[in-house]
């Protein structure tokens, strides 16, 4: 079935600064056209970066409420590993904060 709405609703939101096609290419020049020299205030999509990119789930909220912050042995991370393992048959899982970390 064919929607013109996401499937879920939006549970955390930030104001971001709308800017025109002028202010944007204002923003470039002044920055040279590098991309890293750009204010992040001044950019309403990051396309750069893996960062800022989605609201969380009201599930994912409540489990940040519930982790477990033990620095080792946690079950969280027990569950992620087995997960993991289900899903890609590693042998061995090594969690990174960030996919270019790896």
């Amino acid at each position: 079935m064919k929607t013109i709405i996401e499937p879920f609703r939006v549970k955390v939101v930030e104001p971001i600064k709308m800017t025109t096609r002028d202010e944007r290419e204002g923003y470039l020049k002044d920055a040279a056209y590098n991309l890293f020299l750009l204010k992040a205030e001044n950019v309403i999509i990051d396309l750069l970066t893996d960062s800022g990119t989605a609201a969380m789930s009201a599930e994912q909220w409540s489990a940040l409420m519930r982790g477990d912050e033990s620095y080792a042995g946690s079950k969280s991370f027990y569950r992620f590993e087995e997960v993991v393992r289900d899903i890609f048959g590693f042998k061995q899982v090594i969690p990174m904060h960030q996919g270019r970390a790896a």
